[in-house]
């Protein structure tokens, strides 16, 4: 309908009288408008999103947009009963309780007003639970009841105000992520460009002002800088403009604001002064003012992108398909409730359900933590992700694929970086009330100066005086150039901050919450100990325990290989019986060799000495029924754990150890490194209900970890901070990676943080001791717009100076 008028129009003449729309605001001819009453309709779908709207109470969705134009509906749209088809929903809804939830993108939101007339509608709508949209992503996650609202209503509804609602999947994310990333290249670009060749410029004419240059030399260097800032300005800096039209019609005086008004009359005034070749140009201001800031905003994005990305690293840990008991290979969401599925040593356990047959031991180190697979015989539990280090087993699959744990996890995930609390920035709660200031100061100086003198001229000059030399430069490099030294600093320790923001949120952290296996241990089981009874061939043991790839087998191997004269000679291995859970039997040169725990010793009738106190991992060794040596083993304490955890303490900050280990263990751990508190036993979920109790409390808290178990709680602490040997997930979904393994490391991140933010207090007081004084002479008259522009230069200089004395005198 929209694109038929828009052909008729051409069609009629163009003394017509157009009249808008009274819901899109789109103008066309009077006479081919649906009129009703004092109001006019292009179509009848405007016409009936207006009454729904009306109906339903929603009028201040008008007053929000005021007469901003609203996009037409898309040409094609997906078949609504397609997302009430059985493969849609196995693929996009999942259980919520007792309700159903699905992940949409919302198409055609453009404003805050969009997403409050969304989630007021849908809110409206019988049977729709929960509705809450994402403005900067476009993302709404709902919870409705399908007893009593088919999906296909739902997306009728929001079809039916002129939006339209499309599944959300992660590529897609990522691609929109890449595009709006290329736009930033070539905006990027623009600016970079033109404030190179307008420094050339400005060069010349800052030597032609001290020393003297002719006015038409001077008037076409103007030109040239006014043809390179135009592009910078209204290309490059569009989205300040855009920022500020927002900011203004939710009526609140933000940074955007204040950079793009300072910009833009300074752009004006030096056209002004350009073509009435009557003093000095600023052009270059203006684009060093929006590339500079340009770049700070093309790195938000890139944070955006690497969220996005670690959502997609759990398929890493998900098998995509598995082989059934007849043999036949099938994919994972295939996969139906009462299959009997086949798992081999080494594989991923893909399904959750139980053992039917067989035993092995599972390595489940990425829901528990702990560093010792556990024996899982029939009738256990498994769950999808964790790892069958040896031995074979076949589960009865119990939950299907969107309701495993791994898929439950991703969830999860995705719902802890998505409530991530955020921390305002010191600089952005000051700048908006001082950005209103300096605003409403520029226009009392215009109107005074103005109506005092009647020279309307000159207090349009000591006006954009009072702009330029309150731009935010020096405001706005306080922050950035403060967390650019944290930020330098940090990585010459070995640590990564992925933003800068977090920096200052780590400073005012109350509680460390950190892992055990892996950031306060090595995450490797070492030979603790060895009680030798009757000598024996090493070589033997060594053969033997090659043949596994348990972590005790592989502990007490490098413990061997570093420490024992061995000879290279082959061993030829026969008989060779992996007891899975247990350990190893075999027969060498006609010797009956075993390797393993003591519950293989007795199963096989091997005497065990008297007294001998088993606490720890342990393996013993047996030739022909007699023990030859015991090895006991244990997760190492890193060397600097303790004197690590002494410095945070001295930092003001409670530590505390969250670990999925037994108690004991925990327990002494946390009296060796004087923690302030420990936990064990902990389960992924119960790490992030613990931290959230925290929050609720009012408390910010850093979290430390380096497997996949813990990926819950670094996603929803304050920080999340992946140690440098941590799993790939951990990794991405860590704020702060340490790229060195030392809890002294993570001391130094500590107090970098906080130097850093100290460091942004003190350039915010520079920057405004500065303002104090220089505000009122530019009020008064005192300054000129080239002075104010060398004034807000030296602001600039002196915030930077502060700065690389932090960096250059660093205290560790």
């Amino acid at each position: 309908c929209y694109n038929l008028l828009i052909e008729f129009r051409k069609l009629v003449k163009m003394d017509q009288k157009n009249v808008t729309c009274s819901h899109c605001h789109l103008e066309f001819p009077e006479d081919v408008m649906i009129k009703e009453d004092d109001l006019y309709f292009c179509c009848k779908g405007c016409q009936g999103v207006y009454h729904l709207i009306h109906d339903k109470d929603l009028d201040s969705f008008y007053s929000k947009v005021a007469n901003q134009k609203l996009a037409p509906p898309p040409d094609t749209l997906l078949d609504a009963k397609t997302f009430d088809s059985e493969a849609f929903q196995e693929q996009y809804v999942k259980k919520n309780g007792d309700y159903w939830e699905i992940s949409l993108v919302i198409e055609g939101i453009h404003c805050s007003a969009c997403v409050w007339l969304n989630e007021q509608v849908l809110y409206e709508t019988q049977g729709v639970i929960k509705a809450n949209i994402n403005f900067s992503t476009n993302r709404a996650k709902i919870v409705f009841d399908k007893n009593i609202i088919p999906l296909s209503k739902i997306i009728d509804t929001i079809r039916a105000i002129g939006y339209d609602a499309v599944p959300f999947e992660i590529t897609e994310q990522k691609e929109q992520l890449d595009k709006e990333r290329r736009d930033y290249y070539i905006r990027l670009s623009v600016a970079i460009f033109g404030v190179m060749n307008i420094m050339w410029i400005a060069i010349a004419l800052y030597a032609g002002y001290f020393s003297g240059i002719e006015q038409d030399v001077k008037t076409i260097l103007n030109i040239a800088e006014w043809i390179l800032a135009t592009p910078v300005l209204f290309y490059s800096g569009w989205i300040f403009f855009r920022g500020s039209y927002f900011a203004i019609k939710n009526r609140i005086v933000n940074m955007d604001l204040l950079v793009a008004s300072g910009a833009f009359l300074t752009y004006l005034y030096s056209i002004y002064i350009t073509v009435t070749e009557s003093g000095e140009a600023y052009f270059d201001s203006v684009a060093m003012i929006i590339t500079f800031i340009l770049v700070g905003k093309f790195l938000e994005l890139l944070s955006k992108r690497s969220i996005a990305e670690s959502l997609d690293l759990i398929g890493k840990y998900q098998p995509l398909e598995v082989e059934l008991e007849n043999g036949e290979k099938i994919a994972i969401s295939d996969l139906k409730i009462g299959d009997k599925v086949k798992i081999k040593a080494g594989e991923r356990i893909g399904v959750d359900g139980k053992i039917s047959e067989g035993e092995g031991t599972v390595d489940e180190a990425m829901i528990t933590g702990e560093s010792i697979p556990v024996l899982k015989k029939v009738g256990d539990k498994v769950l999808s992700g964790t790892l069958l280090t040896d031995g074979f087993i076949k589960v009865k699959v119990e939950k299907s694929f969107k309701d495993s744990y791994i898929a439950k996890l991703v969830s999860m995930l995705e719902d802890a970086i998505n409530h991530k609390p955020e921390i305002e920035n010191l600089a952005n709660q000051v700048s908006g009330k001082f950005s209103g200031t300096i605003l409403i100061l520029a226009v009392l100086t215009f109107l005074g100066w103005g109506f005092s003198t009647n020279d309307w001229q000159h207090a349009f000059i000591v006006s954009v005086s009072v702009l330029i030399i309150a731009c935010p430069c020096a405001l706005g490099l306080a922050t950035p150039i403060a967390t650019l030294v944290g930020l330098n600093l940090g990585m010459k320790k070995g640590i990564l901050f992925k933003e800068a923001r977090f920096l200052e949120t780590m400073a005012k952290a109350d509680i460390l919450a950190i892992d055990k296996t892996g950031t306060l241990t090595y995450g490797k089981i070492r030979v603790l100990d060895v009680i030798k009874f009757n000598n024996f061939n090493e070589n033997y043991l060594v053969a033997l325990l090659k043949t596994s790839n348990h972590p005790i087998s592989k502990g007490v191997l490098e413990y061997l290989e570093n420490n024992q004269n061995l000879t290279k000679t082959n061993i030829n291995i026969q008989n060779l019986e992996i007891i899975a859970g247990r350990g190893l039997k075999a027969k060498i040169d006609n010797l009956e060799i075993v390797a393993g725990n003591l519950q293989l010793m007795k199963d096989l009738n091997i005497n065990i000495p008297q007294d001998l106190e088993i606490d720890t991992s342990h393996l013993f060794y047996a030739e022909n029924q007699e023990i030859k040596v015991l090895f006991k083993l244990k997760d190492k304490l890193r060397e600097d754990s303790r004197s690590g955890i002494e410095q945070i303490k001295n930092l003001g900050i409670q530590t505390v150890i969250l670990s999925g280990d037994n108690n004991k263990i925990v327990e002494k751990i946390a009296d060796e490194v004087q923690a302030d508190n420990w936990f064990g036993e902990l389960k992924p979920h119960e790490k992030l209900q613990w931290i959230k109790e925290q929050q609720q409390n009012g408390k910010i808290v850093v979290m430390v970890g380096d497997g996949i178990n813990d990926i819950l709680a670094l996603a929803s602490a304050d920080i999340g901070i992946a140690i440098g040997s941590g799993s790939d997930i951990a990794m991405e979904v860590g704020d702060i990676v340490l790229q060195k393994d030392s809890i002294e490391v993570l001391a130094q991140s500590f107090k970098i943080s906080k130097s850093t933010l100290s460091l942004i207090k003190s350039n915010l007081g520079l920057s405004f001791i500065y303002n104090s004084i220089t505000i009122p002479l530019a009020i008064l008259g005192y300054v000129i717009p080239l002075v104010a522009s060398i004034s807000m230069s030296l602001s600039s200089l002196l915030v930077v100076t502060n700065s690389l004395r932090r960096l250059l005198f660093f205290k560790s």
